[in-house]
């Protein structure tokens, strides 16, 4: 099993032992270093590799946004603060997500999973006689049958247990698959997380109101984890 050097900054004892307490959990996780200031991390960072950089904002000497702005190439970044007015800042500086003070052990998991995406994407170059991958479709199993389905029909997808409710403009399948399989096979830049149970074609949105989006007169709901995200993938904060 691969696994991924964590280091955590907080000034925080508590914070950090309840992060160090989260990473226990995942056996793929490996906390390298706990730091009570910024200082003492950049240290960490000059004599190990670290992947993932769980990283309090507001500290002494050194805040996290200052810190991480000293770093030539930083390893994926989470953001753990009590402070939701440093998000934007946050994003602008490529973090990898941003939990808010206390965070659920799920949502947690939701910020690392996003980390690992990251760290396992290679960058793809293409040979001078190779064409790139420019497939806008993808296969569904389900019924007996194998679905093509077009991501330009494809309206929004729905965990269900260990089945995922995928609709399209023509059906609904429901093909026993987990809801993050599905998410892998999606391209991200159309396909949105919005709630932990949903996944929207961003195309598809007819408006948005409040904490729910409309896509064909069905209403969505976004969560709150993930609304700050979602409204900066479409470009509005």
């Amino acid at each position: 099993m691969q696994t991924f050097n964590c280091l955590i900054v907080d000034d925080e004892p508590i914070a950090r032992d309840i992060i160090n307490k989260y990473c226990g959990h995942l056996p793929y996780l490996n906390v390298v270093a706990s730091c009570g200031m910024a200082l003492e991390a950049k240290t960490v960072l000059q004599q190990q590799r670290v992947d993932i950089l769980f990283l309090d904002i507001n500290m002494p000497v050194m805040d996290g946004i200052m810190f991480l702005k000293t770093l030539k190439n930083p390893p994926q970044v989470i953001f753990t603060t009590a402070y939701k007015e440093y998000a934007l800042d946050a994003f602008d500086l490529s973090a990898c997500d941003y939990l808010l003070k206390p965070f659920s052990m799920e949502r947690f998991m939701v910020a690392v999973d996003k980390a690992i995406e990251k760290l396992n994407t290679t960058p793809v170059t293409f040979q001078e006689n190779t064409e790139p991958k420019t497939e806008d479709f993808i296969f569904i199993k389900t019924d007996g049958k194998i679905y093509k389905i077009r991501h330009d029909d494809l309206l929004y997808a729905e965990a269900n247990g260990n089945y995922t409710k995928i609709k399209t403009v023509q059906n609904t399948l429901l093909p026993a698959m987990t809801f993050s399989n599905f998410e892998e096979l999606v391209p991200k830049s159309l396909f949105l997380r919005v709630h932990r149970s949903f996944i929207i074609n961003k195309s598809k949105i007819d408006h948005i109101e409040g904490n729910r989006v409309f896509i064909n007169e069905t209403e969505i709901p976004i969560g709150s984890n993930y609304k700050e995200l979602f409204m900066r993938q479409l470009g509005l904060s």
